[in-house]
């Protein structure tokens, strides 16, 4: 096997598990991590944090290091950065590789609705009642057509500023949470409507349930869709497999 120097798009868990498992086999390895959160998880190895300041600054970052090969494991919703990583490795003939856990299914007792885009809330979330928008706080402008409800934004970190919605507020708390928690929060704040995008894996699927157990409706946010002509894998394990075989 020929010496790869592998840099993982690693905002997800599995984004960090694929980067210890890189180094864990011996091959040079980078992970990129966009910076939002104070505190990140570590996942061990060399890491960049903050972004790439656009597409010249990726470009200059894949030379700076020698990358010979990108696995972007960034969460399902990062649009942006995943096009772009896969238009880019296409361009300059880059192995290029997205990991995209499995959306979650419907559990018997589940209530759920889905939809395209965040502004087909507001159709779901009858006047006078209040919305829990699981969605994080970077595209909470998306989410229009709310007035005249309670919306609650869940982040990980203090606000900068005050919450966008006049009837509305933040709700600060670092995961991972149980279902448990998550029954108690959503019984306390009164919610009414959990909004959720469907971001797959284990560590959101606690506030589903949540919403199984007390009886929410729950409007989910599809996905968007992949890069046309994209390598797509599901495990963590295939994605190793891949790495191993260039």
């Amino acid at each position: 096997m020929r010496l790869v120097t592998v840099l993982v798009l690693a905002g997800t868990r599995e984004g960090r598990e694929i980067a210890a498992g890189l180094a864990t086999r011996g091959m040079p390895v980078l992970a990129s991590l966009a910076g939002r959160t104070r505190r990140p998880l570590d996942p061990g190895v060399p890491v960049r944090s903050g972004g790439f300041d656009g597409e010249a600054g990726f470009r200059a970052a894949l030379d700076e290091h020698g990358i010979t090969a990108v696995i972007d494991a960034t969460h399902p919703f990062a649009e942006t950065i995943t096009g772009r990583t896969a238009r880019i490795c296409c361009e300059i003939g880059l192995p290029h590789l997205i990991l995209r856990r499995p959306g979650w299914t419907p559990a018997p007792g589940d209530d759920w609705t889905r939809i395209k885009a965040e502004a087909d809330l507001a159709a779901h979330v009858p006047r006078g009642k209040t919305v829990f928008l699981a969605t994080g706080p970077q595209r909470l402008e998306a989410f229009s057509g709310l007035e005249d409800r309670r919306v609650l934004c869940r982040r990980i970190d203090p606000a900068p500023g005050p919450f966008p919605h006049e009837d509305g507020q933040w709700v600060v708390s670092r995961p991972p949470f149980s279902a448990d928690d998550e029954m108690a929060l959503f019984a306390l704040m009164g919610v009414d409507v959990l909004a959720a995008k469907d971001s797959g894996g284990e560590d959101g699927r606690a506030k589903l349930e949540a919403a199984r157990r007390l009886g929410l409706k729950v409007v989910l946010l599809d996905r968007p869709p992949l890069p046309d002509g994209a390598q797509v894998v599901e495990t963590v394990e295939a994605a190793l497999q891949w790495a191993e075989d260039l």
